[in-house]
């Protein structure tokens, strides 16, 4: 017997062999009588002659579409309604949400001015009872700044607060750098050198930190409160932690070792990637000068003395002329440093001299470590 018509809209219609062949016969002859497939009358291509038993008249396509579209298109508009419904529902809970929000102390805090940014961190600082953990990208902090920051992280540490502080390993060329770092190590303070640093950042027992607002890192700092970003900056400290190099600074050896060898390799494998001698310079902290020598050491220690045919990328005009020149005789290296840790010291007892000022410049001034 011939199926009753399902009017449950559809979104697809398959047709069987039969079913082609009965409509082809219906529109050829203009009626189709008997038991048909039940495809053509789901589909709308067959419809019930009115008074005839079992005899179907032919549908065009377009229209047995048109009508199958119909009852789609009055399911979506249902379910439009439904959801505007649901929306509605929300309106009243939505607008209590975002008024208890407003009154909630935000877990971000944008920091405008070196003014602010300097006596927020050192009033977290100040607050800290448990853990200091500083990454310091940028190379050796300016005297004045260590000067400034020496007495209160001294009396940090000798409270019991746990300090860890990462720095890159070009400190360990800059004198009043190390003379700051042999005296919070002297109270038990850590301090360790990576060769890049993936952003400055200073954790005060993991309830707040500090970390770079925009590019222009004197003018704007963020002060984070929430604990899930703590939690992640805290696992990138510790993850560049570990492969961090201590630095160990005794009576007998006011310097610790330089690593050379490992910021040439650094600085190789850089050059490779297609960073110039100034982008190396800003993420390891050191000058461009700086670099292209270490470059020029790895070549004559390869017995070349042009970077071309050490393998390496050309230099730019004013930095060729620079690699060009033989050092002075008798001059130290720039990788090295002019004066030993003890002679740091002295100055950050006495006068504040001229430091190295961070490529980029310094975001969070009130804290040297």
């Amino acid at each position: 017997m011939t199926p009753e018509p399902d009017i449950t809209p559809l979104t697809e219609v398959r047709l069987c062999e039969e079913g082609l062949r009965r409509y082809r016969e219906a529109l050829e002859a203009g009626t189709v009588s008997g038991d048909v497939p039940g495809c053509l009358v789901r589909s709308g291509l067959l419809k019930p002659l009115p008074g005839g038993r079992d005899v179907y008249v032919p549908v065009p396509p377009a229209i047995a579409e048109s009508l199958l579209a119909r009852h789609v298109e009055r399911d979506i508009e249902e379910r439009r309604k439904s959801l505007e419904v649901l929306h509605s529902s929300f309106l009243a809970a939505e607008a209590v949400y975002r008024k208890v929000q407003r009154r909630a102390v935000l877990p971000i805090e944008s920091l405008h001015g070196e003014e602010v940014i300097g006596e927020a961190l050192r009033k977290a600082v100040a607050s800290c009872r448990e853990e200091l953990l500083t990454a310091q990208p940028g190379g050796g902090r300016p005297p004045a700044l260590l000067a400034e920051a020496l007495p209160r992280d001294l009396a940090l540490v000798r409270k019991g607060v746990r300090q860890r502080t990462l720095y890159q390993h070009s400190v360990r060329s800059h004198a009043p750098t190390l003379a700051y770092i042999e005296q919070v190590l002297s109270e038990g303070a850590r301090v360790r050198t990576v060769d890049e640093i993936f952003e400055r950042v200073i954790i005060c027992d993991r309830t707040i930190a500090f970390i770079p607002g925009t590019e222009e890192r004197k003018s704007t700092a963020l002060a984070v409160r929430h604990s899930g970003v703590i939690d992640f900056l805290t696992k990138m400290f510790d993850h560049a932690w570990e492969r961090g190099e201590p630095v160990a600074i005794t009576v007998e050896r006011h310097r610790p070792d330089l690593l050379t060898s490992s910021v040439r390799r650094t600085v190789l494998r850089m050059v490779v990637s297609g960073h110039t001698d100034e982008s190396i310079a800003t993420r390891l902290g050191m000058s461009a000068r700086t670099v292209s020598t270490h470059i020029r050491k790895v070549s004559e220690a390869l017995g070349s003395r042009s970077r071309g045919r050490a393998g390496l990328p050309p230099l730019p005009a004013a930095a060729a002329r620079r690699w060009r020149q033989p050092s002075r005789r008798g001059a130290p290296p720039p990788d090295a440093s002019t004066s030993a840790a003890h002679k740091g010291v002295v100055r950050l007892r006495g006068r504040a001299g001229r430091g190295t000022e961070s490529p980029g410049g310094c975001l969070l001034k009130g804290c040297a470590v």
